[in-house]
């Protein structure tokens, strides 16, 4: 994939957010719409499209190649938890501000965005590499995101119950054990999954339409964070997995990954359990469009 293929796809993202914005400007979408959307998202369409990522596929890695690519996880969600545990201390905020620099430091757009880039990269196997090193995202996210965005205060733990843990469990489930239900079933899910990433970027466009956008670009935390997201946190990826001696294919869709833009579901997740809803919406802006220069930097590095 060229600079310029890289730069088309994080236009189409952005293109949607905008499209987002546009619905709220001319009041199609409110407030109370995108709490109604957001719980369609978490609990119907999100879980779909996890599920439907693992079995929609021609073939899936044999067990000693998946537990390869979760070994690479491991060291791909230390680094960042490494990192989420002392950078919030220094950017400051408030105490839902800094769970937004923990989520955003930890969760990236591995999918809606990772999984096109990866494919063009890398080629179509690759992308069964990607959906594996994106189940302990589905995990996590889905678990100790909420924590880290309301504070353990706030946290209740049957909150960790939800469709999309469910479905993320399943899907390592069934990576795991190569089973695989029929193929109309993966169809209808796949169906229904397709429409969260559009949905869901109409949804962030939506929140950001009722904030100040100039505060977005002048804010020196969020330019903080998108450095260490978008850069930092890719090398340094590099080099640890090249000191294990990650197989070089691997180690170039981990660190493709790890050059994504904060994470969408951070918003959906700060709508549901009462984070900071306006700042998640900044970080996701920010990374997102400065990723349309990054990823393309970071992806000519490793080719």
């Amino acid at each position: 994939m060229s600079f310029f293929d890289t730069l088309w796809e994080m236009l189409v993202i952005l293109f949607a957010m905008a499209a987002g914005y546009l619905a709220s400007r001319l009041e199609y979408l409110n407030g109370e719409t995108n709490q109604r959307l957001a719980k369609v998202i978490m609990n119907i369409t999100m879980p779909a499209l996890i599920v439907s990522a693992v079995i929609t596929g021609d073939s899936l890695p044999g067990p000693a190649e998946i537990l390869s690519v979760l070994k690479a996880a491991f060291f791909f969600y230390a680094l960042q938890f490494a990192v989420a545990l002392v950078v919030p201390r220094f950017l400051g905020g408030t105490v839902k501000q800094k769970g937004v620099w923990r989520f955003a430091l930890v969760f990236t757009n591995m999918a809606f965005i990772g999984y096109p880039v990866v494919t063009a990269l890398f080629g179509p196997e690759a992308l069964f590499y990607a959906v594996i090193l994106n189940v302990p995202f589905n995990i996590l996210s889905y678990t100790l995101g909420p924590l880290m965005l309301v504070g353990a205060k706030q946290f209740r733990w049957r909150q960790m119950l939800t469709p999309c843990t469910v479905a993320a469990a399943m899907g390592l489930f069934l990576a795991m054990t190569r089973l695989r239900p029929p193929a109309i079933v993966g169809e209808c899910l796949s169906f229904v999954g397709d429409v969260t990433v559009p949905l869901s970027l109409l949804v962030v466009g939506s929140l950001l339409a009722g904030l100040p956008m100039g505060q977005v670009f002048r804010s020196p935390r969020l330019w903080c964070l998108s450095v260490l997201r978008l850069l930092v946190l890719p090398g340094a990826l590099f080099v640890v997995l090249r000191a294990v001696g990650t197989e070089p294919v691997l180690t170039g869709i981990a660190v493709t990954e790890m050059a994504m833009p904060v994470a969408i579901n951070g918003s959906m997740l700060s709508m549901e359990h009462g984070g900071d809803t306006e700042c998640m919406a900044q970080a996701t802006l920010l990374t997102t469009a400065a990723s349309i220069i990054t990823i393309p930097l970071i992806t000519a590095a490793l080719l």
